[in-house]
């Protein structure tokens, strides 16, 4: 009987030692495999990065590994600097090497058309006809005046150097007819389109008031503004004041 209690201590001993030498070898495997293999450290995705995400913003999102510089694809990246100030042009997955052609300048991923809204202000979008919004060429990005007349007779240029964010409509001038060709007079080559522009504004909530009220209660007019455009402070002007 005791010599049976032995063997099966001794079974049981031998078992847990053989598991421990297979779990030592099993976490050895990575250092094994590399023995004699030169090895570089590459970034590895190890928490799903969204689209857009900034490079500073994927400190806890990579680790450094060390890989068989064979197994190594073009253009891995070993550090995050050699891409800052880009963002993922794509989602991220775990487990892939950060590739350099992964990350593009934020600008690339603005849609066409459009420009940031800077912090702090909201946009507001407005339906005007064509000889408001300077015969529909008007662009994301240029700043305009924005003249209001929320009741009939009282104008003013309200505010100043507003950013355009986006333009939707806003034709082109349409191709030169026979007699338009035939005319040495280059205004008559543009005919002014009959379609209007929707356009959308960047503005703070005091100002974005101001346009809301007057797109429903009365007119706005839109003036394209450069950085050296003086700034209105004229007051308001009305019907005895446009005379004068």
């Amino acid at each position: 009987m005791r010599r049976r209690v032995v063997a099966a201590v001794a079974a049981v001993v031998l078992a847990a030692l053989g598991g421990a030498l297979v779990l030592s070898y099993v976490s050895t495997a990575d250092q094994r495999a590399l023995a004699g293999v030169q090895a570089v450290d590459v970034l590895v995705v190890t928490d799903p990065v969204a689209e857009g995400t900034p490079v500073e913003d994927l400190g806890s999102s990579v680790e450094v590994r060390s890989v068989p510089r064979v197994a190594v694809p073009t253009g891995a990246l070993g550090s995050l600097g050699d891409v800052a100030g880009l963002v993922a042009a794509t989602d991220l997955v775990p487990g892939e090497p950060l590739l350099a052609v992964r990350f593009v300048d934020p600008a690339a991923l603005a849609t066409p058309g459009e420009v940031e809204v800077p912090a702090g202000l909201q946009e507001v979008s407005v339906l005007l006809d064509s000889q408001r919004v300077l015969g529909g060429h008007l662009s994301a990005g240029d700043h305009v005046g924005v003249f209001l007349t929320p009741e009939e007779g009282r104008t003013r240029l309200t505010l100043d150097q507003v950013l355009v964010t986006r333009v939707q409509g806003g034709l082109p001038a349409p191709e030169p007819g026979p007699e338009a060709a035939a005319s040495d007079d280059p205004a008559s080559s543009a005919a002014l389109p009959e379609s209007g522009a929707l356009v959308t504004l960047a503005l703070d909530h005091r100002d974005a008031e101001r346009v809301v009220y007057t797109a429903e209660h009365g007119t706005l007019w839109l003036s394209l503004q450069d950085d050296e455009t003086t700034e209105a402070d004229s007051g308001i002007t009305t019907a005895e004041e446009a005379l004068r």
